[in-house]
């Protein structure tokens, strides 16, 4: 990505896939750092790789998964698989790669399926993800990885005055109903609620007028149910957040933005799964919350919501900063593992092939 400054930023291409467009503000950022645009700019361009704590790079993977995952005939393999191959032989010919094994490179594969063959070669890199549903153990984890935010899709609520009297629906919720794998909690969940009092539990999707819909539906409600979907994580938590309706998490697998310095329990209900799908216990709890501590995480809720902003020019901890804080909290563990690396670099050894092996269960969860 390339422009004249002053002559007006590109604007990201992925329509409505704009909830994956992290790769977008980051790179954005990035390369505004050293054009004097007027942002904190917490990373810095550098063009000394030896001067670098990290290496970016600006694949956008969700990107090519949305536009080009599927095979077009009479080629045998998708476009996207080609893009992942080529990046793939770019970086292991580099000279910063064969330094550090990739384990000090930051790739963005925000979307689930995003770079689903060239995970598995990646493995020593630092990802940033939306969660790890789709990814062994073996290839991402919290120890060295970074779980950044969804882009909202509603539109902030500017100037919130709907206090606990002002949101006449107790309970909010409007999606797909119906998923596979970890979403089948959200069918019970459907069967359970749909016919409790001040509760909305319906079908939704973004097609048509469904984000107006859900935006006033959110507004005006004291709390969002957030469900495990395909994966454990959904961009409705942060359409929830800026909407200021109190979520109510329901995911055993969904790991959290920042939340190594960020308490979620101020501002968000965590309930296990199978709890959640007793009879009656949801209700219970959430009738159990009195309005002043409604009223509390209705307050914090307003104070993080900026921590969950994607914009350009970023601003001090929106979430483009804080993804670079979140990474920047991961560079001594990795100058760690690239100097344990290169112990006994000076001897010519056969390295056995560490790539992790591929998991057909994950690869099956993306068609």
């Amino acid at each position: 990505m390339a422009w004249k400054w002053g002559g007006g930023v590109p604007e990201y291409p992925g329509g409505l896939n704009l909830q994956h467009s992290i790769e977008y503000w980051l790179t954005l950022d990035l390369l505004a750092s050293e054009q004097g645009a007027p942002t904190p700019c917490g990373a810095v361009r550098v063009r000394d790789a030896a001067a670098a704590d990290v290496v970016f790079v600006p694949f956008f993977a969700s990107l090519s998964f949305n536009r080009h995952s599927k095979v077009v005939p009479p080629a045998r393999a998708s476009q996207d698989r080609a893009l992942q191959r080529r990046l793939l032989e770019y970086l292991v010919s580099r000279p910063e790669w064969r330094r550090s094994g990739g384990r000090d490179h930051v790739v963005l594969a925000h979307h689930p399926n995003g770079m689903l063959d060239a995970r598995y070669k990646l493995w020593p890199c630092v990802f940033v993800l939306c969660d790890f549903g789709r990814y062994p153990p073996s290839v991402a984890s919290l120890d060295k990885d970074v779980i950044a935010p969804y882009r909202h899709v509603v539109p902030n609520f500017v100037n919130d005055s709907a206090g606990y009297d002002d949101r006449p629906t107790l309970l909010y919720f409007q999606g797909a109903i119906y998923r596979k794998d970890g979403g089948f909690i959200r069918q019970e969940l459907y069967y359970l609620l749909k016919d409790e009092k001040d509760v909305h539990f319906s079908f939704g999707s973004v097609v048509g007028n469904g984000i107006e819909q859900a935006t006033q539906g959110m507004r005006a409600s004291k709390f969002c149910l957030n469900i495990a979907g395909d994966t454990p994580s959904s961009n409705r938590l942060f359409d929830s957040i800026v909407s200021h309706c109190v979520p109510i998490i329901i995911s055993d697998e969904i790991e959290l933005p920042f939340e190594d310095v960020l308490d979620y329990s101020k501002f968000c209900i965590i309930v296990r799964g199978e709890d959640a799908v007793k009879k009656g216990f949801l209700m219970n709890l959430i009738k159990g919350i009195s309005r002043e501590d409604w009223t509390r995480m209705w307050n914090r809720l307003k104070e993080v919501e900026g921590h969950f902003e994607y914009q350009y020019p970023s601003q001090n901890d929106d979430a483009v900063q804080m993804i670079w804080k979140a990474i920047a909290r991961k560079v001594p563990s990795i100058r760690l593992k690239v100097n344990r690396l290169r112990r006994f670099s000076r001897f010519e050894t056969n390295r056995m092939d560490e790539t992790p092996t591929r998991s057909p269960w994950l690869e099956s969860q993306a068609s």
